[in-house]
This record gives C-alpha cells, sequence and structure tokens, in this order.
C-alpha cells in the first residue's frame, strides 16, 4: 500500500455540537471502503473480525450492552441500527466522550464509513492536542481497516507493534495525518498558531518523540 493515498483516502473536519451535557466539539473521519455496505458493517461490529484490524472488544455487543476494548476505552451502546449506525459512550482515562459510526453505500461496490468523536469543550486534552489527541489514534484504525478489507486477512503484526508508530513508514503516516488535522482545525476557524501547536503536539505523541519545544 502507497501510505500517502492512504493519509489522503480519509476525509478530515472539526466541528461543535451542543449536547444536553453541555457544548462539544466533533471530530469527524469519513472514508470510503472497496466493499458493500453490508460487509463493511460487519467489519466494524462483529466480535470475530474486530481484532482483524482494531483490537479485541469484550462484552456484550447490542443495544445496552457494555463493551471493553482490549487496553483501550470501555463504554456502553446507546444506538444500533444495522446495518447503518451505532452510537456509544467512550470512556477512557476517567473521561467520557461518545462515538458515532454510519455506514453508507456508494454504488454497488463501495461503502463510506463517517466516525464522529464528540467531546465536552472542558475535555483538558484539546488545548494542548487538538483534534490530534483522538484523530490520529483513528488514522491508524482505518487504515488498519483498509488493509484488512484489501486482503481479506488480519493486519499484519509489523503494523500493530509500537515500533512501526516510532520509525519508517510510520512516523510518515502519522506526520501526514497530524498534518490533515492541522488543516481540518484551521478550516475550522481555529487560530493558525494555535492549529500548529497542536499538530506538532499530537504528531510527536503518536510518534514518541520529546513534546516540541
Amino acid at each position: 500500500m502507497d501510505l500517502s493515498d492512504q493519509v489522503n483516502a480519509v476525509q478530515r473536519t472539526v466541528g461543535n455540537r451542543t449536547l444536553d451535557a453541555g457544548e462539544a466539539r466533533v471530530v469527524t473521519l469519513s472514508r470510503c471502503y472497496p466493499t458493500d455496505a453490508a460487509d463493511l458493517w460487519d467489519a466494524c461490529t462483529n466480535a470475530e473480525r474486530l481484532p482483524r484490524w482494531f483490537a479485541p472488544v469484550h462484552g456484550d455487543l447490542r443495544l445496552d450492552g457494555r463493551y471493553q476494548v482490549e487496553g483501550n476505552a470501555s463504554g456502553t451502546i446507546l444506538t444500533c441500527d444495522p446495518p447503518r449506525s451505532f452510537t456509544a459512550t467512550w470512556e477512557f482515562g476517567g473521561r467520557v466522550s461518545w462515538i458515532e459510526l454510519t455506514i453508507t453505500a456508494e454504488g454497488s461496490d463501495n461503502a463510506r464509513m463517517q466516525l464522529d468523536h464528540i467531546a465536552l469543550v472542558d475535555d483538558d486534552m484539546w488545548p494542548q492536542y487538538g483534534p490530534g489527541a483522538v484523530g490520529i489514534g483513528w488514522d491508524l484504525a482505518l487504515l488498519g481497516l483498509a488493509i484488512h478489507l484489501v486482503s481479506g486477512a488480519a493486519v499484519p503484526d509489523e503494523f500493530r507493534e509500537e515500533e512501526w508508530s516510532t520509525t519508517g513508514e510510520g512516523r510518515d503516516y502519522i506526520r501526514g495525518a497530524g498534518e490533515g488535522w492541522y488543516v481540518a482545525q484551521l478550516a475550522s476557524g481555529e487560530d493558525e498558531g494555535v492549529a500548529r501547536r497542536s499538530a506538532d503536539n499530537s504528531i510527536a505523541f503518536f510518534r514518541g518523540d520529546p513534546p516540541p519545544s
């Protein structure tokens, strides 16, 4: 795979939403995949397929069920409308945010996945890392999904190992994703200096580099 093509295949936007809990920021990723909507839904919700590209997900994967992503977040499934959409809480590090996944067919041979990650504006990660705090992590997941859907197999071990993110192609991919979030944050109306600092901080974090001076 040409990783620059993979970075550019993702559409990224940053927006706002008013929730009952207060004002929130919305980080959105959207990507078209060469498969039909039913298969894309299955790849994103089937507990047997999720470990092949994302991570093992344990729990009760149904409406109102609790889930646990191995080594990552947990949450509750709030809505589920197969094979089109689901929403869930995303509980990690003592903070609660929300995810919304929507799948739409684009012709008979392609389908689009849109992922919205929604966090209240009092999230203390945003001032330092901006949308890249969650965005780059989801970019890496979308890359894994692309590899799985093209190959039909599990993502190779070299893409899963921590060293991949800190050397060679992994560093380039994270840089490209981070620059994509810089552009998206600028387009949302953010100050250029703030967007640049956020992107540099999030790129350094995911690549395992020291924080920028």
